[in-house]
Parts: C-alpha cells; sequence; structure tokens
C-alpha cells in the first residue's frame, strides 16, 4: 500500500467515524411504549470522549415542573426537565456502550447502548438492559 492510498482510507475512516457520531448527537424525540405518543426530547452530546443526553423538553406541558421523587443520589427530588438520562456512552464500531439510562419515571438506572437505525438514519435504538434481559426504544431525530 503506497501512502497515498494510506491517507485515503485514513481520511475515509475519520470521515466515518465523525459522521457517526453527528448522527447520534442532537435532539431526539422519545416515544411512549405503551400509546406511541411522543414524550420528550433528548437532547445527545459530546463530552470528552463519551456521549450524554439530557431531557431538553418533556412535551405535555401539565408534567413539566415534575420533579423525580423516585430517584436517587443527586437527582432526588431534582425536576426532571433538564435532567442527564444518558451517562458514560463509550462508542463501539456503529454503537455506543458501557453507559447507563435512567427512567425518571421510577429512578431506575439500567445499562444502556445506542446506535443509529441501518434502515432510517433518523431511528435511534435506545436498548436498556437488567442483566441479560433489554428493552430497546426507538427515538425519532427532531430536525
Amino acid at each position: 500500500m503506497n501512502i497515498s492510498n494510506f491517507l485515503i482510507i485514513t481520511a475515509f475512516l475519520l470521515t466515518s467515524f465523525v459522521n457517526a457520531q453527528q448522527e447520534i448527537v442532537g435532539k431526539w424525540k422519545t416515544i411512549d411504549d405503551n400509546t406511541g405518543e411522543p414524550r420528550s426530547i433528548v437532547e445527545i452530546y459530546k463530552k470528552g470522549d463519551k456521549l450524554y443526553g439530557k431531557i431538553h423538553r418533556i412535551l405535555k406541558e401539565s408534567d413539566r415542573n415534575r420533579l423525580c421523587t423516585e430517584c436517587e443520589g443527586d437527582d432526588y427530588n431534582k425536576p426532571v426537565e433538564g435532567m442527564v438520562i444518558l451517562k458514560d456512552l463509550e462508542k463501539d464500531g456503529d454503537e455506543y456502550d458501557d453507559g447507563t439510562i435512567m427512567d425518571p419515571e421510577n429512578g431506575k438506572v439500567y445499562r444502556c447502548k445506542i446506535w443509529v437505525d441501518e434502515d432510517n438514519p433518523n431511528v435511534l435504538n435506545v436498548r436498556g438492559y437488567i442483566a441479560f434481559l433489554f428493552r430497546t426504544q426507538k427515538w425519532i431525530k427532531v430536525s
């Protein structure tokens, strides 16, 4: 392999890495599992080499001032709107994993991984784990 081919391949790989990150960074609409209704807008952002996500906006106006009474630690009794619920997600191929997601409805924290859907770049798969059990939600990109 000559140096120009090496540089082209390196540039392609770096561009792919940046594009995958940019696809995930941004605002995503969460959808209620039971009703199919939009619930909130989560903003995913990069901090160092990791991704985080905070509840940017609760869509139901009557819920906007809700406090996380089931949360523990620093999040206890804090407003849900503005709360960081995705933490410490690390890049692993086309996914981010080894982080956590917190459900402000019950204060429980789950292991988590996220990835952009192969068939639709406007869909983010968000999977929470307890041991070998998991549940995956589909969040929709906010334009």
